[in-house]
């Protein structure tokens, strides 16, 4: 497998906002992706390797580790009538409390900074992964949030995102997908 480049300038950090989690707002059969976190000023994903070290008879220290458990938070949360990701995790979890859905989300982690070309950044679909609501409210004179806590989860598919460059609108082409379809 070769490596993918980073497609920014050399010599320059990378921007955070080229690192983005997307909600499945649309079907499975015609997915619709509505970034996540719109005004959230930090969140990262957090990865959990489940490392374990042991040292054996000979004095040897063995570590293990497992594939990781990936979380992210973004909290605050305020709540946006135009944000479609923030209206419908709030009806799922407020309005419903359906935790059957909550738990099987289908995310999108678009790395636009990684990839060949512009229209083909690096992109991780996460078919059934979990929102955890943890709050709803704020400050008084301030604005509603609802913190969330994803866990991605589900069968990972990688492949390419692309964005059109009029709508905005983000397709996801997984690995594989155009050599098939060619075919």
């Amino acid at each position: 497998m070769t490596d993918l480049k980073f497609n920014t300038t050399a010599g320059q950090t990378i921007d955070r906002e080229l690192l983005v989690l997307l909600l499945n707002t649309g079907t499975s059969a015609a997915p619709v992706w509505s970034p996540l976190g719109s005004r959230v000023p930090d969140s990262s994903e957090e990865y959990d390797w489940q490392r374990e070290s042991s040292t054996d008879v000979l004095g040897i220290v063995r570590t293990t580790m497992k594939k990781p458990q990936i979380t992210q938070t973004f909290d605050p949360l305020p709540l946006d009538s135009g944000d479609a990701a923030a209206v419908k995790l709030w009806n799922l979890a407020i309005r419903e409390q359906n935790y059957a859905a909550l738990a099987a989300q289908d995310v999108l982690i678009v790395h636009k900074y990684a990839g060949t070309a512009e229209n083909a950044m690096f992109a991780e679909r996460y078919a059934a992964s979990a929102f955890e609501t943890t709050g709803l409210g704020g400050e008084g004179g301030a604005e509603i949030s609802m913190p969330i806590t994803v866990a991605l989860g589900g069968t990972r598919t990688t492949g390419t995102a692309a964005m059109d460059s009029e709508t905005g609108a983000i397709t996801f082409t997984p690995d594989g997908a155009a050599a098939e379809d060619n075919a």
